[in-house]
């Protein structure tokens, strides 16, 4: 299963981090913007040079089929290639689906996404929870013949998020609501590591959501959304691991893909201080967790 190769990719690099390679224009080396003035061309070189030399320290990148989307077939293009290229370097890949907000939407994406022949190379599937079952039961009956993953937004980290995802539902807050639905699908699909290949995406500036989602659901794995969010911490983060130090991964985007932007005088730099920066994340988050 997928997830295993996960959790093993974490155990190896002894780095429980993905590093998310969505960006906007600023956050693109300007010498490269004035080389390359179309956006998508820029992107794919600043991705490629980060994604080999972060390879032996991160386990897993995250892209979003979305954001590039909207530059057109150029967008899509890109992403495939760097999709590709990921994998060829021995990532965990994971891919943000499209928005949905039917089941027809979701029958669509599970067909086109997970296909045998599909033009997207990725292991694991990001998706969000809040249009009900409807989110995951079309990938699940997909994920039979797939060695891929699904992975369901319960819970972000984005300032407005407790306005709704924090709400009380009956006795629960409507994020562990979102989670028990998550869970229901999950437990039928447990690998060797003990984690599901159904996960949870949650948030990394929660430190109470991830400490009642981990003690509720043993065997969901975690992505911590937002480490790079000011709210955000790797203590925070700790309460979402096993006592073995297994069974999540914190993410950070641009506090790493976009490192230059600390030191701008170093710009042509920005792979060095990219590593830099995922090497500072990494030792953080073993501060307060052991990978056995």
């Amino acid at each position: 299963m997928s997830v295993d190769k996960l959790q093993e990719r974490i155990r190896k690099l002894k780095n429980p981090s993905v590093v998310d390679f969505n960006m906007l224009p600023e956050h693109i080396p300007p010498y490269i913007q004035e080389r390359d003035t179309f956006f998508v061309s820029a992107y794919e070189y600043v991705c490629t040079e980060l994604l080999a030399g972060l390879k032996d320290i991160v386990p897993a990148v995250r892209f979003s089929l979305g954001a590039l989307s909207l530059f057109g077939p150029d967008g899509m293009v890109v992403l495939q290639k760097l999709l590709l290229a990921a994998k060829k370097l021995g990532y965990y890949v994971l891919l943000d689906a499209p928005d949905a907000f039917s089941r027809q939407d979701t029958v669509r994406s599970a067909e086109l996404l997970f296909a045998e022949n599909s033009d997207f190379a990725f292991d694991g599937l990001i998706v969000n929870a809040y249009i009900g079952s409807d989110s995951i039961r079309p990938y699940g009956e997909k994920m039979k013949n797939a060695d891929k993953d699904l992975f369901v937004i319960v819970r972000t980290s984005n300032k407005s998020a407790p306005e709704l995802q924090d709400l009380l539902t009956g006795t629960r807050v409507m994020h562990m609501a979102a989670a028990d639905v998550v869970n229901r699908y999950s437990e039928t699909m447990v690998g060797r590591s003990g984690y599901s290949k159904i996960g949870a995406v949650a948030a990394a500036s929660s430190a109470s959501c991830l400490r009642n989602i981990r003690a509720a659901y043993k065997s969901l794995f975690l992505l911590l959304d937002g480490y790079d969010y000011p709210n955000a911490n790797a203590k925070n983060c700790s309460y979402a691991f096993d006592q073995l130090g297994h069974g999540a991964a914190a993410i950070a985007g641009i506090s790493v893909t976009a490192a230059w932007q600390e030191q701008p005088v170093d710009q042509r730099e920005f792979v060095r201080l990219a590593i830099e920066s995922a090497e500072r994340m990494k030792k953080n988050l073993l501060r307060y967790i052991t990978i056995l």
